[in-house]
């Protein structure tokens, strides 16, 4: 078989609520060319049945059961030693992705060699994937670099990126979990370029099983070390702006409850 333009990566714990809809708004891409790499992280509901069954109509999928439970970092890099594919392309298994978002990214990716990495706009919405608000990421490498120590640069699951530039930067950092996205954009940061497109590419869908609200204090604390880390690792320059916000930041875990916490982040990413 000739090795496919895109991989798709999908890590899959305990998601039989949604999965369905998941793999299939990858299977109706309208850019078809593609391997779907499905790895079930020891699910104990019927999570697994549900993607042997999808595997057994599409020969795009390839379905995998982790032996024990790996975590997401660590899943995500077995599956990044699968793929196939020069562009990876993430998905969550309990969103919904665009017909034409891969066709929409892979024509950007594929024609500069600079960016290593891709994402787009996306879109928040409830457990029935009705949109609640929309949200917007910056769009070229000059402009992201200015907010890479204000918010995470792109929402995870949307991003396509180049396999050869992951693998040299040594994947994701296992021990950085419910972060580890943030410090591998840092460590992409270091050889290529970012880049968003405006196009709305993906819905998310937010509920209360979320690392955002069920380990929120782990994730922040992580949040401020990954940028440290790309000041003293990484050769970044924090603007003493960013310094302000990143100590006020810190100043607030010890006395704004993480249930509020959400809410404050979403007012002041939109006035930033």
């Amino acid at each position: 078989m000739k090795t496919p333009k895109i991989s798709v990566l999908m890590p899959a714990y305990n998601a039989d609520q949604y999965i369905v809809e998941a793999i299939e708004s990858i299977l109706n891409q309208t850019f078809t060319d593609f391997e779907f790499i499905i790895i079930d992280d020891c699910s104990t509901d019927k999570t697994w049945e549900i993607i042997k069954e999808y595997a057994k109509k599409d020969k795009r999928i390839i379905a995998i059961k982790n032996e024990k439970n790996l975590k997401l970092s660590a899943t995500l890099n077995k599956g990044i030693d699968i793929c196939k594919a020069d562009y990876i392309a993430r998905m969550d298994a309990d969103d919904w992705s665009y017909p034409d978002r891969f066709k929409k990214q892979y024509e950007v990716i594929s024609k500069d060699p600079k960016i290593g990495i891709l994402g787009g706009t996306m879109e928040v919405c409830d457990e029935k994937l009705e949109v609640k608000n929309i949200r917007k990421y910056h769009k070229d490498d000059k402009e992201i670099r200015r907010h890479i120590f204000k918010y995470s640069p792109f929402c995870h699951a949307t991003t396509m990126y180049r396999k050869n530039i992951v693998q040299d930067i040594g994947k994701y950092n296992i021990n950085l979990y419910d972060a580890e996205d943030y410090d591998l954009y840092f460590r992409i940061g270091q050889i290529s370029e970012f880049k968003n497109i405006d196009d709305t590419l993906y819905r998310m869908r937010y509920n209360e099983n979320s690392v955002s609200n069920t380990r929120a204090r782990r994730q922040e604390f992580l949040t401020i070390y990954i940028r440290l880390k790309s000041i003293v690792e990484y050769n970044y320059k924090m603007p003493i702006a960013d310094k302000i916000y990143t100590l006020t930041q810190l100043f607030s875990m010890l006395i704004i409850p993480s249930k509020y916490k959400a809410k404050l982040f979403n007012f002041i990413r939109s006035k930033i």
